[in-house]
């Protein structure tokens, strides 16, 4: 089967979304070699991959993945990676502001792959607690309103594609479909996206996956991020609708900065200056840039009206100390897991 959807795909065609469904199914299965895999991935990144394909590929994920039935809304702040900007972890800071004002955020990540640092990475420096069972990750929600969904744990069927991606070494639709196949089936969700066209297509595919409301971002200065430093393109779907704009630092009362204090060369210093940031202690870029990205974070989870009243709180939140607090208490509870 899979000699044949090659072939159909390297005359030019595209899959279908039973037939993407069906690709998966086989990769997921381990019936897949990894020249084929690779042949897939490399065929598609050329032609571009469609809605069809990313649907029916998600759908194909979600079905071998351990999935966590959690009863409460929750949110997520993944992204594609593959930016190569070299940032602090943006979106595991914002993740951790969020949490601290109770939204439930179930952040789905991985060691670093593409970049200086993971989220897997940072939360182990920060001392932080990876969950890697549905009890345990239920169990942090509950009590912290924060879990951290380590990939290769809930998605070992990936294992089959790790070796064929680290080979090819460039982007891929695996790229994509993580933040499409959160563990927890999160319908909201903040996804920097390296591409705008590519922010487009993940919109009708979670419009089709059944998505609440999820922002997909794009920094004018490369960042797959909501940038500090210039305008950031956003694909908005809420209520089934999808509407496309540009957010400026300004419009929620930030002003411009370069990216000159946001840059790190590691995972070590990544953490570092996401304690000072929650210490006050941190270069107001990267406080900004924490607070537009968890202010968008409050967005999607419906905990304020607009992006700007998110920010105003998360700033806030950063500088009475809460953020800081919650960091501290998702680290104490790390240390009573593990003498538990």
């Amino acid at each position: 089967m899979m000699k044949q959807l090659l072939a159909h795909c390297i005359e030019g065609n595209t899959l279908s979304e039973g037939q993407a469904e069906q690709v998966m199914n086989e990769i997921m299965s381990g019936h897949a070699t990894p020249s084929q895999i690779a042949s897939l991935v490399s065929i598609m990144r050329l032609r571009g991959e469609t809605v069809d394909e990313l649907v029916g590929f998600a759908r194909s994920m979600k079905k071998h993945m351990v999935s966590i039935e959690y009863p409460h809304s929750v949110v997520d702040t993944c992204g594609t990676g593959g930016d190569g900007a070299s940032t602090f972890n943006i979106s595991t800071a914002a993740a951790i502001v969020t949490s601290s004002l109770g939204v439930k955020v179930a952040k789905h990540g991985n060691r670093a792959v593409s970049s200086s640092s993971g989220s897997a990475d940072v939360l182990e420096k920060l001392g932080l607690s990876i969950q890697i069972s549905q009890e345990e990750a239920i169990k942090s929600l509950n009590e912290q309103n924060m879990s951290f969904l380590f990939a290769p744990m809930f998605h070992s069927s990936m294992k089959h594609a790790v070796n064929p991606r680290k080979e090819i070494g460039f982007r891929t639709v695996f790229n994509l479909l993580g933040p499409l196949s959160n563990p927890a089936n999160a319908k909201r969700q903040v996804i920097g996206v390296f591409s705008t066209d590519y922010a487009e297509k993940m919109a009708e595919a979670l419009k089709r996956l059944g998505s609440e409301h999820v922002l997909l971002v794009t920094g004018k200065d490369g960042l797959d991020e909501i940038s500090i430093s210039t305008e950031t393109d956003i694909v908005e779907l809420k209520n089934g609708e999808i509407s496309r704009y540009i957010l400026h630092p300004k419009d929620v009362g930030l002003f411009t900065s370069n990216q000159e204090g946001l840059l790190v060369k590691n995972a070590e210093e990544s953490a570092k200056l996401i304690e000072e940031i929650f210490n006050g202690k941190g270069p107001e870029s990267a406080e900004n840039i924490v607070a537009i990205n968890a202010g968008a974070a409050l967005y999607v989870a419906n905990y304020v009206q607009t992006i700007e009243m998110g920010v105003l709180l998360a700033k806030e939140t950063i500088q009475n100390g809460k953020a800081l607090q919650q960091l501290k208490d998702l680290r104490s509870y790390q240390r009573e897991e593990n003498y538990a």
